[in-house]
């Protein structure tokens, strides 16, 4: 079992970020987790950095900790070819400790560039293809490549470390998981679902599987709830309406009727470790074992001190039930 701490960058200020991946390590986690947007999901989150820079910034001002995009679209926004480049930088500025996180992007990020956002089969199709791009570029030399949907022409990323980093794939159905196991080293989810995972190992994924769990800290429930619903409602629409809507202003009109209710049946809220290990403990019986702390509380110092005083030792002992 490892433990991340998930870096919200459509909440908080590039120089922000760096400072709690900083005290992340301090505090223990295994590694940190940045989400890689163009647009938050609210306006009233009010940020949205480039992931990557944010990521440099942290490899330099770190030396232990994991760093991993939690995750990239790399077929849209960006060319494979681009990120080829980009996480193979990272992987030397950090010293191998850095892990590609991949998805088949929201249109909420993917449209700024004015090519159109594809149906949910093409967006799978483009991210098998933007894989094996990578992949063809992480071997080395002049490599060329002509896909149904993208294409590479003579390019070659001077700069490989020794190990290509490893490669955890989104999923959350069939398609998605099978994409996973043939062509990434991990899996990544954001959903407590043991079809998830077991997809995954029946198409022949052995890697780690990672997952978010949503949880807010403050020092009481519905302080934290507040918090939480003022600006991570978004999260309990589900991956069909997170995926399909363009801008901050519909994910506000979407999540118009989230109450504080729904809010604490989706999150572990409060200062109570007992709910937080409930909520992981959701994510372990499903058979993840990379567990992604997403703290949407409005003091992340205060959840750094309560998760290394109260959880991290906690999370490393769960396994699943029955186990």
């Amino acid at each position: 079992m490892e433990i991340g701490y998930k870096l919200a960058a459509e909440a908080y200020a590039p120089g922000e970020l760096v400072r709690q991946a900083v005290l992340a390590e301090e505090a223990g986690f295994d590694f940190v987790e940045i989400s890689d947007h163009f647009h938050p999901w609210l306006d009233n989150q009010g940020h949205s950095p480039f992931a990557w820079t944010v990521l440099g910034t942290i490899a330099a001002r770190t030396s232990r900790i994991g760093l991993a995009t939690g995750v990239t679209c790399p077929t849209m926004r960006y060319h494979p070819a681009i990120i080829a480049q980009a996480a193979a930088t990272l992987a030397l500025l950090s010293e191998g400790r850095f892990v590609l996180g991949v998805g088949s992007g929201e249109r909420l990020n993917e449209h700024v560039t004015g090519e159109g956002y594809p149906a949910v089969g093409a967006r799978h199709g483009m991210l098998r293809e933007a894989l094996e791009i990578i992949r063809l570029l992480w071997s080395g030399g002049y490599r060329s490549y002509e896909g149904k949907h993208l294409r590479l022409e003579d390019a070659r990323v001077f700069d490989l470390p020794p190990e290509p980093p490893p490669i955890a794939v989104a999923a959350s159905g069939p398609a998605s998981t099978k994409v996973a196991a043939e062509l990434g080293d991990a899996l990544f989810a954001t959903e407590p679902k043991p079809e998830i995972v077991r997809g995954y190992r029946e198409a022949g994924g052995a890697g780690a599987c990672y997952a978010e769990v949503p949880m807010a800290w403050a020092p009481d429930e519905r302080t934290a709830a507040r918090a939480a619903l003022e600006t991570s409602r978004w999260a309990v629409t589900g991956w069909k309406v997170m995926s399909e809507l363009p801008n901050p202003v519909n994910f506000d009109a979407a999540t118009a009727t989230v109450r504080e209710e729904d809010i604490l049946d989706a999150f572990a809220c409060g200062d109570d470790p007992k709910r937080y290990l409930e909520m992981a403990q959701r994510y372990v019986d499903a058979g993840f074992d990379r567990l992604v702390m997403q703290n949407a509380g409005p003091d992340p110092d205060g959840f750094i001190d309560f998760h290394r005083r109260e959880l991290d030792a906690r999370l490393r002992e769960l396994r699943p039930k029955g186990s």
